[in-house]
């Protein structure tokens, strides 16, 4: 199996020696991703605006591998604070409700850095589907 990754430019990936994702067989991982992009954090004091951050960050990562929104099969959210769930919960939506991933939703002690409200892994599939785009309701 082949194994690809992809860097962001986070000083963190350098500093801890991760990658921002890496295929491997018909997944695409995602981790780790926040509201910083490079020394700069977006949406400060805004856990709306660092969920959109922190997806679309994740999203391009994914995209290096060719993949669109429509591949998310899962993702994690982790907070800093429970009264957050609310506005991230609108931005998650707002990304993913036509997709519908699984997703897990967690309130952590907090993030390296204080001002970090907000973190996200997405998980991609890039094999073939074996029927279109289903939803259905289990009793």
């Amino acid at each position: 199996m082949t194994v690809r990754r992809v860097q962001s430019g986070s000083p963190w990936e350098e500093s801890f020696g991760f990658a921002r994702a890496v295929a491997a067989g018909d997944r695409v991982l995602v981790a780790g991703t926040t509201a910083f992009k490079g020394d700069v954090l977006y949406g400060e004091g805004d856990p709306y605006e660092q969920a959109k951050v922190a997806f679309t960050t994740a999203l391009e990562a994914i995209a290096e591998f060719g993949l669109a929104p429509e591949s998310v099969i899962r993702t994690r959210v982790c907070l800093a604070h429970a009264r957050d769930v609310d506005a991230v919960g609108r931005a998650h939506k707002e990304m993913f409700d036509a997709v519908r991933p699984v997703t897990t939703l967690l309130i952590v002690q907090g993030f390296m850095d204080s001002r970090v409200l907000v973190s996200v892994e997405v998980e991609a599939f890039r094999g073939t589907p074996s029927e279109e785009h289903q939803r259905s309701r289990i009793s």
